[in-house]
C-alpha cells in the first residue's frame, strides 16, 4: 500500500480528513435530532412527513439532471458551462415545484390521508432552493475546495436538527420536519453561494455545452432516477400496504442503516471523483488509487456491516424507545445498504473519471428489476422482508459495478478478490462471536437506556479486537499497514 507519488495525494488526504471533520459534526447533530425526534413525534407522525414528502428527492434528481457532474468532470469552458447548467437546473427545478403541486392531492389519496396532500403542496417549494445550491457546490467540488464539507454540510444538519426539535417540542407534529427542511436548505444555499465566490451570468447559455454535458451525465441521470423511482415506490408500497406507522419505522430504520453509506458517499464522492477525473490518464497511477481506496473503503464499512446486523436493534430500541422495534429489525436487515454502496462509492466513481459514464446504463435496470419484485415478494415479512430485498439490491449492484470497473481501471478480478477477502472474512468472524452474545447472553435491550448501551460498546470493543486480530493475521498487507497506523500515531503522541 505505497502512497501515490503526486501531490495530488496529500491534497486528497487533506480533503477526506476536512469530509471526515465535517461529517462526524454533522452526523452527530444527524443522531440527536434522530433520537428527539422519534421520542417528541413517534412513528405516525414521521410517516405523515415521508409520505408528503415522497416526491421530493425523485423531482430533484430529475431537476438537477446531473448536469453538475459533467461540470466537474469538465476541462474548458467551464464559466459558460457553470452558467448553462445553473440556467437549466433552475428552470427544471421550476417545473418539479409545479408538478409536485399538482400531484398533492393524489399523493393524499394515494396514503389516505389529506393531510399527507397538504404536506406534499408545502413541500414542493423545494424544489427551486435545491438546485439553487447544486452548480456551487459542483464548482467547489471541481476546484477541490473541501472546507465546504467542514462548513456547509454541518451546518445543514444543526439547523435541520435544532429548528425541527424546537418546533416538535411546541407540537407542530410532522410539520416541525417540514419547517426545519426548508430552513435547513435555505442555510446550503446562502453558505454554498458564500463560499463559492462565483457569480452567476458572467457567461451565456450555450446549447452545444449543454448537450455535451447531459451526453456525459445521461448514464448517471438514469442510473440516479431508477434509483429514486425504486425509493419512492417502495415508500408506497409501504405506506399504502403496511401503514402510515410502519413508513415511519420505515423511514428511520433506512436512515440509520444508511448512516454508514452516507459516510463513504459523503468522504469517497467529493474526493475520488474530482481525483480520478485528473489522474485516469495515468494507468498505473490509476490502478494504485483505484485498489487504495477499494482497500480502505471497504476496510470500514465491512465491519459497520456485520456490527449493524450484531447490535442495530439493540441500539435502535434503546435510543428511540420500545415502540421503534420494528425499526431496529428492519435495521439489521438493511445492512446491505452500506456494503453495496461501499463497492459503488469506488467503481461508480472510477467509471466516472474515466470518462465511461455510458457503463452505467445497466444500473437503472438492475436496480429496478431486481429491487421491486424482491419487495413485492418479500413484503409477506413485513418491513424484515423489505429491508432483506434492498439489501440484496444494493449488494448485487455493487457487485456488478466491480465487474465493470475492473476492466475500466485494468485491475484483475484477483487483484479485486485480494482487496475484499480478508476484510470480509475477519468482519464475518466477529459477527460469528457478537451476534450470538447480544442475542442470546447480553440481549442489551432489556436493561435501561445508559447500562443497555455500556454493553453495546463493550460488545463493539470487544468486535474490534477480534476484527483487527483476525485481519492481522490473515494478512501480511494489512499487517504491516495497521502496524504502521499505530506507529506513527504513536510518533505524534509523543511529538505532541
Amino acid at each position: 500500500m505505497t502512497e501515490p507519488t503526486s501531490g495530488l495525494s496529500g491534497v486528497l488526504k487533506r480533503g477526506a480528513a476536512m469530509s471526515a471533520a465535517g461529517l462526524v459534526i454533522a452526523q452527530t447533530a444527524t443522531v440527536v435530532q434522530t433520537i428527539v425526534l422519534a421520542r417528541l413525534l413517534g412513528p405516525y407522525e414521521v410517516g405523515l412527513f415521508m409520505a408528503g414528502s415522497v416526491l421530493i428527492g425523485f423531482l430533484v434528481t430529475a431537476s438537477q439532471g446531473a448536469l453538475v457532474q459533467g461540470l466537474i468532470h469538465r476541462e474548458t469552458d467551464i464559466e459558460v458551462a457553470a452558467n448553462t447548467a445553473l440556467i437549466a437546473t433552475f428552470a427544471a427545478g421550476v417545473v418539479g415545484t409545479l408538478l409536485v403541486l399538482a400531484a398533492a392531492p393524489l399523493i393524499g389519496v394515494l396514503f389516505h390521508s389529506s393531510q399527507v396532500g397538504v404536506i406534499a403542496a408545502a413541500t414542493s417549494g423545494l424544489m427551486v432552493l435545491h438546485v439553487l445550491a447544486s452548480v456551487p457546490d459542483a464548482l467547489m467540488q471541481r476546484a477541490f475546495q473541501f472546507k465546504r464539507q467542514l462548513v456547509i454540510m454541518p451546518a445543514v444538519s444543526i439547523v435541520f436538527a435544532a429548528v425541527s426539535i424546537v418546533f416538535a417540542a411546541r407540537g407542530y407534529g410532522a410539520w416541525a420536519m417540514v419547517i426545519g427542511w426548508y430552513a435547513s436548505t435555505m442555510t446550503s444555499v446562502v453558505l454554498s453561494w458564500w463560499m463559492a465566490k462565483w457569480r452567476p451570468f458572467g457567461a451565456r447559455f450555450s446549447l452545444r455545452i449543454w448537450r455535451e454535458m447531459a451526453r456525459y451525465s445521461f448514464p448517471m441521470l438514469l442510473d440516479s432516477l431508477a434509483d429514486r423511482s425504486r425509493e419512492v415506490f417502495e415508500q408506497v408500497i409501504v405506506g399504502r400496504v403496511l401503514g402510515t406507522a410502519d413508513l415511519g419505522q420505515y423511514r428511520y430504520a433506512y436512515r440509520i442503516a444508511s448512516l454508514p453509506s452516507l459516510a463513504i458517499i459523503t468522504i469517497g464522492s467529493h474526493v475520488l471523483f474530482p481525483a480520478y477525473s485528473r489522474i485516469s490518464n495515468d494507468n498505473s497511477r490509476f490502478r494504485q488509487a483505484f485498489l487504495r481506496a477499494l482497500d480502505w473503503i471497504w476496510f470500514a464499512a465491512a465491519p459497520m456491516g456485520a456490527l449493524l446486523i450484531a447490535v442495530g436493534p439493540a441500539v435502535v430500541v434503546l435510543l428511540l424507545g420500545e415502540e421503534w422495534r420494528y425499526a431496529g429489525m428492519a435495521t439489521a436487515a438493511m445492512a446491505g445498504i452500506g456494503l453495496g454502496t461501499a463497492l459503488n462509492a469506488v467503481t461508480w466513481e472510477a467509471i466516472k473519471g474515466a470518462g465511461r459514464s455510458s457503463l452505467l446504463n445497466w444500473s437503472p435496470v438492475l436496480s429496478i428489476g431486481i429491487g421491486l419484485p424482491l419487495i413485492l415478494a418479500l413484503l409477506p415479512f413485513g418491513l424484515v422482508g423489505v429491508g432483506i430485498a434492498i439489501s440484496i439490491a444494493y449488494l448485487v449492484v455493487g457487485i456488478v459495478g466491480l465487474e465493470l470497473a475492473h476492466g475500466v481501471v485494468g485491475v484483475s478480478r484477483r487483484d479485486l478478490w485480494a482487496s475484499l477477502w480478508p476484510t470480509t472474512v475477519a468482519a464475518i468472524v466477529g459477527l460469528a462471536v457478537v451476534l450470538p452474545l447480544e442475542r442470546l447472553v447480553v440481549r442489551s435491550d432489556q436493561y435501561s437506556v445508559w447500562p443497555g448501551l455500556v454493553w453495546i460498546v463493550a460488545e463493539a470493543a470487544l468486535f474490534a479486537i477480534i476484527y483487527v486480530a483476525s485481519l492481522m493475521l490473515m494478512s501480511a498487507k494489512w499487517s504491516r499497514a495497521l502496524r504502521d497506523i499505530v506507529r506513527r500515531a504513536a510518533a505524534k503522541l509523543k511529538r505532541a
